[in-house]
């Protein structure tokens, strides 16, 4: 079952990120540059496209992931309509300096005073929208932390006489229906920890790193042999390699989960990205298939019921014409 994690104050977010879509001229949507798709919130894709809003993509904290895969997103970000993108991460000046030119582009009809172009920051929580508009603004105006759903309420910030900038709540979605996005935005952090366990998450996030990342993943733990260590053998690796015992000998599984969850997170395994657009559409795949295939089932369970009635119905019918 995929976690899911929606605080009431996302609903109300949510409502008021629709009214001010209305009067939005473009989506500054920042993704985590690990899983870009895992970290998009479907309701701001739904939300833009009815209202006909182009989008600029921030893969942001793109110093933590793969390099390589970074560019497979941004190149395939960009072929899709009235959408661009740019990877960055904060610290990056020259980055966040093509920020802004390449939303006047977007937007070319809101130039001037009398016509400012009206922004709005959207994306999940803690994937740095208030870090990214302290940064554009060069002072700090809105409150950043290193726990998810830190900015609670919108935020009007005028950039210049024709720039207008919405900063909003970190918002998820009701609903994560991959089972893979959950575990991505939870190893990412986006998720608060009450709505899932870092064992499990830590399990999904070893599996990526051996099949993917084996030789930083071995560096930084001293694993000779990363072929002869399934995702729990390689926790229980890192907890006997740093000593993590607990009362009576056994390995400490919950931190040593703790601490490869928290080396993804600071970078300490070098770049790492937990999808790419051929993984994610493999994933997406699967997941459709497997809809099918509980379409189908579910359909032909109906049409037995709906058998079974009806004969009972008849051998009413043939009971009631014998008597």
């Amino acid at each position: 079952m995929a976690i899911q994690w929606f605080p009431g104050h996302m609903n109300s977010a949510r409502k008021k990120a629709a009214e001010t879509m209305e009067i939005t001229d473009l989506v500054i949507e920042v993704v985590d540059a690990r899983c870009p798709m895992a970290s998009s919130n479907p309701m701001v894709e739904e939300m833009r496209l009815f209202r006909q809003r182009p989008c600029l993509k921030i893969l942001n904290k793109a110093d933590l992931a793969d390099t390589k895969t970074t560019q497979e997103w941004i190149a395939h970000l960009n072929a899709q309509a009235n959408t661009r993108a740019i990877a960055m991460n904060t610290k990056n000046p020259s980055a966040i300096g093509q920020i802004l030119p390449t939303c006047r582009a977007l937007a070319p009809h809101r130039s001037d005073a009398t016509k400012p172009l009206r922004m709005m920051i959207m994306g999940v929580p803690n994937v740095g929208k208030s870090t990214l508009m302290n940064a554009l603004l060069k002072k700090r105006v809105a409150n950043v932390g290193d726990e998810p759903a830190v900015t609670k309420t919108q935020q009007r910030i005028e950039l210049s006489s024709d720039m207008v900038l919405t900063d909003t709540p970190g918002m998820l979605w009701p609903k994560i229906e991959l089972e893979t996005d959950g575990l991505m935005l939870a190893a990412s952090h986006a998720i608060g920890v009450n709505a899932y366990f870092e064992d499990e998450v830590a399990i999904y996030l070893a599996g990526i790193l051996r099949t993917r990342y084996g030789k930083p993943l071995s560096a930084r733990y001293k694993i000779k042999d990363l072929s002869l260590l399934d995702n729990v053998g390689v926790i229980e690796h890192i907890a006997t390699q740093r000593g993590y015992r607990i009362k009576g000998g056994g390995v400490d599984f919950e931190k040593a989960a703790h601490t490869l969850l928290q080396d993804y997170r600071d970078g300490a395994l070098g770049g790492v990205s937990l999808e790419s657009p051929i993984t994610r559409a493999q994933i997406v795949a699967e997941f459709e298939e497997q809809k099918r295939i509980k379409a189908e089932q579910k359909a032909e369970r109906e049409r037995q019921r709906q058998a079974f009635l009806e004969n009972n119905r008849r051998a009413h019918q043939s009971e009631d014409q014998i008597i």
